[in-house]
């Protein structure tokens, strides 16, 4: 089992190296070498630093290099800016290498950890870089931005062979912040440097401790191929869309990352704090599901299949469902789950509120008017918090909490598709909402009681019999609940009338039995 964690965790790397190296000119052991050294026991000991960080510039060579030749492709490259940085980094990274291995094990240091965290959220808050100062692609380099090209060409270089991390990024706010470039340009520019620099720095690394090569092959080729790929779909993702686009995505993937790893810098500290780790843990279920399940549906839908938007709107509703599900069954206590969630919503409402400003997000998120979108999370994640909080915490059932947010999850994707495609016959019951249709509920009681009774049984000791009883009164509770309920606030009153229904029937059978 040890050893197929490890290989995850070497695939995981490899790929959030890659996309950062295609998407924002990231070096690879930027993510490679902390989560190698901190989540892989066969990378501790005296050299297990070094071996990691010379398998993260390994990994780069390629994938710099895919990506750096998209990047010409679509004329985003500006060497006449950017060959002075060139001369001085491919000159230090030898000297940096060989310090290395004369220092010992070396760690991310404080600086890069939180320098990588700010520049997401500099992107997230103003993911536009074209400026008024920016200068135009071939301008050349004057007296000034040679001055500023040796002093940090000389310093990243030497930063570059000696941790192997930091380059791409430090390589990025110079080309931006320092030089004037475009952000697609600067990324473009530091991926070309980049690919000379893994080159001479992994080389130098493997002269100086063969063993990389002798010991570690089978890693250093899964991570080579891995990382190769994901830079390459990402490079091409960049360059198909607009800089404010990039930005934006750029800023979401440096922030994560810079959190992670701080917490992973300073977890002796954060286990000092009561439930903190079951809370990372929590999260990182949570991250785990959600980022690649969102990233995969946004990128098929805009860029393979077109999904009818009704349909697309349910999908990324189940995608919240599930992870919030996912949460609660892997969480190691009510506490975990209940702050995990709750804080989620928090951590995701601000970045959420700034994208609305962009002109395409309502088209990329299917947002039917501003602000649904933000109101929607914000209410789901609470509620489901307050779920585990009454369900798990209070009456010691997490298997119900679990439950309520499936049924409905899967209920109210199957009752807005359903009717919205066949519904023809208004339900006209006490209270309910005259523009819902039988074959809507109808659908959402099936569905749900479904749901219900496969989590029941795989949740619970009841028996079939109780079972069915208890999915099929919640499905009807449930579903004359969404027919009355309207501005949207079924996301808060459906879940608790669930949840309510599910706990009595639980306690029920357990006191007739």
């Amino acid at each position: 089992m040890g050893i197929v964690w490890e290989y995850f965790i070497y695939i995981v790397a490899a790929v959030l190296a890659g996309v950062g190296t295609g998407l924002a000119g990231l070096s690879a052991a930027t993510v490679m070498v902390p989560l190698l050294i901190v989540l892989c026991p066969s990378f501790s000991g005296e050299t297990g630093a070094y071996q990691a960080t010379a398998i993260a510039l390994a990994s780069d060579i390629l994938g710099s290099a895919v990506s750096a030749a998209t990047y010409i492709r679509h004329k985003n490259i500006d060497l006449k800016r950017g060959w002075v940085m060139l001369a001085c980094i491919v000159s230090m990274c030898t000297l940096g290498s060989f310090a290395a291995w004369k220092a010992g094990n070396v760690v991310l240091g404080s600086f890069t950890l939180f320098l990588t965290f700010c520049i997401g959220i500099r992107f997230l808050v103003n993911p536009d870089t074209q400026r008024e100062t920016t200068a135009s692609k071939g301008e050349k380099l004057d007296a000034k931005g040679i001055a500023i090209s040796l002093f940090f060409g000389l310093t990243i270089g030497f930063g570059t062979g000696f941790v192997g991390t930091g380059g791409g990024m430090m390589m990025l706010v110079v080309f931006t912040a320092f030089l004037g470039m475009e952000l697609k340009t600067a990324v473009g520019t530091s991926t070309f440097i980049m690919t000379f620099t893994a080159l001479i720095a992994s080389i130098s690394h493997i002269v100086i401790h063969p063993a990389i090569v002798l010991e570690r092959w089978p890693v250093l080729l899964l991570c080579m191929a891995t990382a190769t790929a994901a830079s390459l779909y990402s490079a091409r993702f960049a360059n198909r869309v607009d800089s404010r686009t990039v930005g934006l995505v750029t800023g979401a993937i440096l922030t994560v990352m810079g959190g992670a790893l701080i917490i992973l810098h300073y977890r002796e500290y954060l286990a000092k704090i009561p439930y903190i780790f079951s809370i990372l843990k929590s999260f990182g279920h949570l991250l785990a599901f959600v980022i690649p399940a969102a990233a995969i549906l946004l990128t098929v839908h805009h860029f393979f299949v077109a999904i009818p938007k009704p349909v697309f709107r349910k999908m990324l509703h189940a995608v919240a469902f599930l992870c919030s599900t996912i949460v609660i069954l892997l969480a190691d206590n009510w506490q975990a789950a209940a702050i995990t969630l709750a804080l989620f919503a928090v951590l995701i409402y601000p970045p959420l509120t700034l994208l609305q400003r962009w002109s395409g997000f309502a088209e990329l998120l299917t947002q039917k008017k501003p602000g649904e979108i933000c109101r929607s999370l914000l209410l789901l994640f609470f509620t489901d918090a307050a779920l585990v909080a009454v369900s798990w915490g209070l009456f010691q059932s997490r298997s119900i909490a679990a439950t309520a947010i499936l049924m409905w999850g899967m209920g109210d994707a199957a009752a807005g598709l359903i009717g919205q495609r066949f519904g023809k016959h208004p339900t006209h019951l006490p209270l309910a909402d005259p523009k819902k249709t039988w074959e809507g509920s109808l659908s959402m009681v099936a569905v749900s009681m479904l749901t219900g009774t496969v989590c029941l049984l795989c949740l619970t000791d009841q028996s079939l019999p109780v079972v069915l009883l208890t999915a099929f009164i919640a499905s009807l509770g449930g579903a004359y609940t969404e027919l009355i309920t309207r501005n949207g606030d079924d996301t808060l009153t459906v879940p608790a009338v669930l949840t309510v229904l599910l706990l009595a029937f639980q306690f029920g059978a357990a006191a007739l039995a």
